[in-house]
C-alpha cells in the first residue's frame, strides 16, 4: 500500500516530536519543572485560540474598562457568551492535560500556572493549579462580591432571553474563550441579569484585556515558578505579558525554558529547546520518555 502524503506528513512530524521530546526529558535531568500552559493546551478539546491557524490576535475583543463602564459592552458580552456557552462548558480535558495530571502525580511536575480559562487542567487531575487569568466556570457581583456559578447565570439569561439559543443559533461563529460573533441587531435585543443576591453588575470572574492579574494569583504564579528547575511553556505564542513575564523571571534565575508550540512563539530567540508539535502528541510523549504511565 502506498504511503500517501498526509500519512508521510505525520511520521515526520512524529520523527521531529520525538527527537524533541528525547531531548526535553534530558534537559529536565530529573529534576521537577513547572509548565506554563496557553490556548493550545486545550485546542484539541475543541476549544479555538487566538493565533492558530493563520490567525493574528482577538477580533474586537472585551476591554476590561469598556466593560466595567459601558451596559452596552456588558450586552455584547453576555449575548455572545450565552451563545458561546453552551459549546465551551461541554470542552473534556484532552492528552495533553491528562499527560501533565500523571507527570504532577508521578512528582516530575510541580504545578501549572495556565493562561486558560477553561479549567481544564483541574478536570483531568492536576491538583496544583494557578489560574492566571481566572476561570469562566464563575462569575463575581462587582458589588457585594459574591461569585456565582456561571450555569446559574446561565439558565438566568435563558429565562430572562426565552429562545435565545433558537434565534441566534443559525447565524453564530464560535470564538474563544466561550465567545460567539452576533449580528448586533441581535445583540441590541438581550437583556442582562443582574447579581441574584443584590441585583448589581455581573462580570464573569477572569480578567478581560486591558485588565490586570490580581496581585495575589500573580504571587502563587511566581511562587509556583520558583519551584522549577526547567520552565516548560506549552501551547503559548507568548505574546501576552501576562505569561511571557514568567518566561523573564527564569532567565532572571538561570532557569532553562522549553517550549513545546505548533508555532513560533516570542521565546523562541532565547528559550534552550523548541518543540514544534501539538501538545497532546508532545506531552503524553514525554510522560511515555520518564516512565509515567498514562491511563
Amino acid at each position: 500500500m502506498k504511503t500517501t502524503q498526509q500519512d508521510s506528513i505525520a511520521e515526520q512530524a512524529n520523527d521531529v516530536a520525538g527527537d524533541g521530546v528525547d531531548a526535553l526529558a534530558r534537559l529536565l535531568g530529573g529534576r521537577r519543572f513547572v509548565a506554563l500552559t496557553g490556548a493550545g493546551c486545550s485546542t484539541e478539546s475543541g476549544i479555538p485560540d487566538y493565533r492558530g491557524n493563520g490567525r493574528t490576535g482577538p477580533r474586537n475583543p472585551i476591554q476590561h474598562d469598556a466593560y466595567m463602564r459601558k451596559p452596552e459592552v456588558r450586552r455584547r458580552y453576555w449575548a455572545r457568551a450565552t451563545i458561546g456557552w453552551q459549546r465551551f462548558r461541554g470542552a473534556r480535558p484532552n492528552a495533553a492535560h491528562r499527560a501533565l495530571a500523571a507527570l504532577e502525580a508521578a512528582g516530575h511536575l510541580a504545578g501549572v500556572i495556565t493562561q486558560n480559562v477553561d479549567r481544564l487542567h483541574s478536570q483531568a487531575g492536576s491538583r496544583r493549579v494557578v489560574e492566571l487569568h481566572g476561570a469562566l466556570a464563575d462569575v463575581r457581583c462587582l458589588g457585594c462580591r459574591r461569585v456565582e456559578p456561571r450555569e446559574a447565570v446561565h439558565e438566568r439569561l435563558l429565562v430572562a432571553n426565552p429562545g435565545w439559543l433558537d434565534v441566534a443559533g443559525d447565524v453564530i461563529r464560535y470564538a474563544p474563550d466561550g465567545d460567539a460573533e452576533l449580528p448586533a441587531e441581535l445583540v441590541d435585543g438581550f437583556q442582562v441579569v443582574g447579581c441574584a443576591t443584590c441585583g448589581d453588575v455581573l462580570k464573569p470572574d477572569v480578567v478581560f484585556f486591558g485588565g490586570s492579574v490580581a496581585e495575589p494569583t500573580l504571587a502563587d504564579a511566581f511562587a509556583l515558578a520558583d519551584e522549577g528547575a526547567t520552565l516548560v511553556v506549552v501551547g503559548s505564542s507568548l505574546t501576552v505579558y501576562s505569561g511571557y513575564r514568567f518566561v523573564k523571571h527564569a532567565r532572571e534565575r538561570g532557569v532553562a525554558v522549553a517550549v513545546i508550540n505548533d508555532g513560533p512563539t516570542r521565546a523562541d530567540p532565547i528559550a534552550d529547546l523548541l518543540l514544534p508539535a501539538r501538545a497532546g502528541q508532545a506531552l503524553p510523549s514525554l510522560a511515555r520518555a520518564l516512565g509515567v504511565p498514562l491511563a
